[in-house]
């Protein structure tokens, strides 16, 4: 037997999709407001991946200028037909369904190619015959189906009207279509019940792509929806390949919970193994619910390894798990005025604006983790600021910023949740060098310090998970960030960035409730 952990990819990475290359296998997840958009994997066992880039990487492939928290760019599928790669979205804040290619997966890939079919979702189909399918969502009158079309792949001319293949299996907001063909059938892939906690896989199959499609008598194939909160919750929106080795595994996301109905690592990448029954249906693990220990017969396992993220600040630009907010402005940022450090100007906007304030970040990935900066700024005026972030959305952030009060430098802890907004006592340090920042979490509680130097750091203020948690705000699809940012003119010198896992005993989670309560 084998062993690995769910998630294969955690933090905010939802609604996989994934495509094998030989040996090789490529995954892509939504990336909604943040820039650059749609991170892409590499992956040699389905179960280590490694981040290679992101598909879009210009702002002429992702307008998100002023989109809304959990706009822009959602359910990429990524697919390869003729030694060329696909991968189609929606833009929900700009121009609605499109796809991009490239012949070389690690490099640059067109410009958007827009399609006219409607909806959200799109998912590109290539039979054997040279037709080119779309699916995608379709509005009904009271409810949504999949609806789909035949498309010219060179133009995204749209060959057919939309025609109806799938109402789902009786669950709300049928979605995130992908289609396949195996001994003789077509597959319909689907979402359905919603991305919250009813989530869940459905499958159906047809002689044609255009159907009649048959429900699988088993769906849904995968759920969670009436599992005890110490399993994954929100398990859905699946992606099937199959291996060299003529094995089926399905990528999906799930959700890991803090506390009771809440989550704010947001929806994270999960592995399970794929079987067929006598009647040639699906099976996701052997029926089994998903756990974090899965235990399997064989992986497509390679003798290689992944490199680990890289946090560095480098001349060439911002490391490849990093984004920016929006689509930003370059002048904000410098990688090379000073080497091994991000200069931030801070603009106009800041992090509560629905704009492009002057922000990178990386996902929080672990419930217990630590991330931790060197920041060198003198802000001129109480309205400048610069420093570290959690962030979720413009509305959900807790700030660790170095600013002015009363005439001296300082660290405040702000923390605007919803409409209100806080702001801690001013710490203020001794000497006018860099000041080291830092904090630390476990699933209940922010702890946030700073300091001249890492020995002698004081509590700055804390903040509940529970606030960040996409249950507490407007539903987001999205995750926390670890983020850096400069308001209001403040010039920021930042280095020595880390983030690290840390060990989080059940003693320390109590001590963390307890502590907040004093």
């Amino acid at each position: 037997m084998v062993h690995y952990q769910n998630p294969v990819i955690p933090g905010f990475y939802p609604d996989p999709s994934v495509c094998r290359s030989g040996e090789d296998y490529y995954l892509v997840n939504s990336s909604f407001e943040f820039f650059p958009g749609i991170p892409l994997f590499h992956s040699r066992d389905l179960v280590h991946w490694e981040q290679i880039g992101h598909v879009l990487t210009r702002k002429s492939q992702a307008m998100l200028e002023n989109c809304p928290a959990s706009g822009g760019i959602w359910a990429p599928t990524i697919r390869l037909h003729n030694g060329r790669f696909y991968v189609s979205a929606t833009n929900y804040s700009y121009g609605g369904n499109f796809f991009v290619w490239t012949d070389d997966i690690e490099g640059e890939w067109s410009d958007p190619v827009w399609v006219g079919q409607g909806g959200i979702d799109p998912s590109l189909f290539f039979d054997t015959d040279g037709c080119v399918y779309l699916s995608s969502t379709y509005d009904l009158p009271d409810g949504q189906a999949i609806g789909q079309c035949q498309i010219d792949i060179r133009t995204g001319r749209m060959l057919t009207g939309t025609k109806i293949i799938w109402e789902g299996s009786g669950g709300k907001y049928p979605e995130g279509p992908h289609m396949f063909r195996k001994d003789g059938w077509y597959y319909l892939l689907d979402a359905e019940g919603g991305t919250e906690y009813g989530h869940m896989v459905t499958i159906a199959r047809a002689a044609s792509p255009w159907g009649p499609f048959e429900s699988c008598p088993d769906n849904p194939i995968l759920t969670h929806r009436d599992t005890m909160l110490h399993h994954f919750q929100a398990v859905g929106h699946g992606d099937i390949t199959d291996t060299a080795d003529g094995e089926y595994w399905m990528v999906f996301h799930g959700i890991r919970t803090s506390q009771y109905m809440l989550h704010h690592l947001g929806r994270e990448t999960m592995l399970a193994p794929v079987t067929w029954n006598e009647e040639g249906w699906p099976v996701v693990n052997q029926g089994r619910r998903i756990s974090k220990e899965m235990e399997v017969m064989s992986l497509p396992a390679k003798d290689y390894k992944v490199k680990e993220d890289d946090d560095t600040f480098h001349p060439s630009g911002l490391p490849k798990a990093w984004n920016y907010l929006r689509n930003p402005d370059m002048s904000m940022y410098s990688f090379t005025e000073r080497p091994g450090c991000l200069k931030l100007i801070g603009g106009e906007a800041v992090l509560s604006d629905t704009a492009s304030p002057t922000f990178v970040g990386r996902r929080q990935q672990h419930f217990c983790m630590r991330a931790e900066v060197w920041v060198d700024c003198n802000p001129q005026s109480e309205y400048e600021n610069a420093g570290l972030t959690i962030f979720h959305t413009n509305e959900h952030h807790y700030d660790l910023a170095v600013t002015k009060r009363n005439g001296n430098r300082c660290v405040i802890l702000r923390k605007r949740v919803g409409d209100m907004q806080t702001e801690s006592e001013p710490l203020y340090l001794s000497g006018h060098g860099s000041i080291f920042l830092r904090v630390e979490s476990d699933k209940l509680e922010y702890r946030f310090f700073a300091g001249s130097d890492e020995r002698s750091l004081s509590l700055a203020g804390t903040g509940r998970t529970q606030l960040m948690s996409t249950e507490c705000m407007p539903m987001t699809f999205t995750g926390c960030y670890v983020g850096l940012f400069a308001e209001k003119g403040c010039c920021g010198w930042f280095e020595e960035f880390k983030y690290s896992a840390r060990y989080c005993s059940h003693r320390a989670v109590h001590l963390a409730a307890r502590h907040r309560g004093q």
